[in-house]
């Protein structure tokens, strides 16, 4: 789950992590009230609140240097449709803004912590690069980003602390006031089952002091049980409606931008077919688990998911039998089918427990079904029919 910037300082403050002094606002008189009589002073920030990076070249961040600024910015920035690198053309209506103070910035940084899958530990990641795409720095300058893994039973140590402090090239109050932040965004990162803590970018003051001046924060959907305070910032607005559909019947769905609607029987079969229809020439439409216990109601489920995605062209089933009969699945299909009235091509591949007796069905449903023998045999047979 992904949550505003406003939302992620919300909950640095609470472990005392420095953040700038701010209020969301949801109207124009909102902004000026809190910049006049929460903030103070005569320098402010107007941050447009989406889920999404690359705000300020998109328009969406501006400094205002006097209440009148404050205003006209909140009025243009409010229900803008903000487009940026990773909204994509589309954009995404901006419906809330963060008012924040004025920072006398010296340095800028990035810091962030995630896992890597590939040894299982979480890992910190600084660099000197800051206020700038991380994937840029690691594409170009790789060596621009140091890294420290954490140990599961020990966490984030002081000594690992200070090394990231020192290569950031900060030393004396700088260093300490660091060293704090970094221990301080681990803790947070732990306690609240975060998948991703982002700071970027994170800023020395000409006070000397370390804080984040942006933060990017996600979490883990499966330990939202345990931090219902944190479930309760999940925006819908910001979410593809068909994916808010999809967790309503337990279906793991993320829209894509092709047009070959895959269902799918676990996560990591689902990624196996979207890379085997792109070799074979065509573009997925969608990820989409539908789990374990594939029957019927979870098939026509996936059906009135992917098929309400107008881009859909075809439809590839690719269902492994293992805790479930694929001949099962199979009549679960047909009945789906019949009942929503599905009349875009489907090809299904079937593999497992009474494979070749679900291929039977399927062949001798009537239906418009192609059936596959392979998982590139399916892909080569839904990409071949929307070539024809």
């Amino acid at each position: 789950m992904k949550i505003h910037e406003y939302q992620a300082k919300e909950i640095l403050r609470k472990f005392k992590v420095a953040v700038p002094n701010g209020k969301v606002a949801f109207t124009p008189e909102e902004a000026v009230d809190i910049a006049q009589n929460y903030l103070g002073g005569n320098l402010w920030v107007v941050k447009a609140q989406i889920h999404a990076g690359g705000r300020g070249k998109g328009g969406g961040v501006k400094v205002a240097k006097s209440l009148d600024e404050v205003r006209s910015l909140s009025n243009e920035i409010l229900g803008m449709n903000l487009i940026t690198h990773q909204t994509g053309p589309e954009g995404k209506i901006v419906k809330r803004l963060l008012i924040e103070q004025g920072v006398n910035i010296e340095r800028e940084f990035y810091v962030g912590i995630t896992l890597d899958r590939a040894i299982s530990k979480n890992v910190i990641m600084v660099s000197t690069e800051g206020g700038v795409e991380i994937e840029k720095v690691a594409a170009e300058s790789p060596e621009k980003i140091i890294k420290e893994t954490i140990e599961p039973d020990l966490g984030l140590q002081q000594f690992q602390a200070r090394n990231l402090a020192y290569a950031l090239g900060l030393n004396g109050l700088q260093h300490k006031n660091a060293v704090k932040f970094l221990l301080g965004l681990y803790e947070v990162y732990i306690a609240s089952d975060c998948s991703l803590a982002e700071i970027n970018p994170l800023v020395l003051t000409k006070e000397g002091d370390v804080i984040a001046l942006d933060a990017k924060m996600n979490f883990d959907d499966n330990a939202l049980y345990r931090h219902p305070d944190i479930a309760d910032y999940r925006d819908l607005n910001e979410e593809d409606p068909l994916e808010i559909e999809a967790s309503k019947y337990s279906l793991n769905y993320i829209k894509l931008d092709g047009n070959v609607g895959c269902m799918v029987n676990g996560a990591g079969l689902a990624m196996a077919t979207m890379d085997i229809i792109k070799l074979a020439g065509g573009e997925p439409a969608n990820f989409l688990d539908v789990g374990g216990g594939a029957n019927k109601i979870t098939v026509a489920n996936g059906f009135k998911i992917i098929l309400s995605d107008p881009n859909v062209k075809a439809i590839l089933i690719n269902i492994f039998g293992g805790i479930v009969r694929c001949d099962r699945v199979a009549q679960g299909v047909i009945d789906a089918t019949k009942e929503i009235n599905v009349t875009i091509p489907i090809v299904v591949r079937l593999e497992g427990t009474n494979a070749e007796e679900a291929g039977v069905l399927l062949s001798e449903s009537g239906l418009n079904f192609e059936v596959a023998s392979t998982l590139k045999d399916a892909a080569e047979k839904v990409t071949a029919i929307l070539k024809n």
